[in-house]
């Protein structure tokens, strides 16, 4: 008996020695059916990450496109309706007779020297500040021009959600302009 309690030394103190199995050649590229390998991959939580980040990303983008076609909407109704007291104007000098441009608040319309009723998109609202003289009924506003090429003034304002624009016309000259009230802050 060797000494340390009697007990016989098993070898767990030793460092064994494990041969691998005879039939596993070390450069081979079979993999060692003893041992244990773990798998190549995404786990799910992974995958609902990267689902949830791309998620994210297409809400952002898409509002940003969304508000920003809202935009060019409004600035295009904007043009067209300078594009219209403009036209008015230069009717009034050519035929040498006064000429006038009727918006509609209730029914977000605009009427112009070629007299077709002209509706605004949806979501626009439209409003006009012009001489109370020019106000047919309680809805509708009025912009005259005369052969001379002035006019008795006004503001046509757009207004989609915060976004306005302004379209000014000059009681001196007649001159439309387009404001975007927005960028001027």
């Amino acid at each position: 008996m060797k000494p340390g309690f009697g007990i016989r030394d098993s070898g767990f103190g030793k460092a064994r020695q494990r041969r691998p199995p005879a039939f596993a050649n070390p450069e081979s590229r079979i993999p060692n059916p003893g041992r244990v390998s773990r798998a190549h991959g995404f786990t799910l939580l992974e995958m609902l990450a990267v689902i949830l980040l791309i998620g994210i990303a297409v809400a952002a983008v898409s509002v940003s496109v969304t508000q920003g076609l809202a935009s060019a909407r409004v600035r295009a109704a904007s043009s067209e309706l300078a594009g219209a007291l403009r036209a008015t104007r230069a009717q009034a000098i050519v035929r040498g007779e006064e000429q006038h441009f009727d918006v509609d608040t209730r029914a977000n319309s605009y009427d112009g020297a070629k007299r077709q009723d002209v509706r605004l998109p949806k979501g626009l609202r439209v409003s006009i500040t012009s001489a109370k003289d020019d106000q047919p009924n309680d809805h509708t506003g009025r912009i005259r021009f005369f052969p001379d090429g002035s006019s008795t003034g006004g503001r046509i304002t757009l207004q989609s959600g915060r976004r306005e624009w302004h379209v000014n016309v000059s009681w001196l000259t007649g001159e439309v302009r387009v404001v975007d009230a927005v960028a001027k802050r």
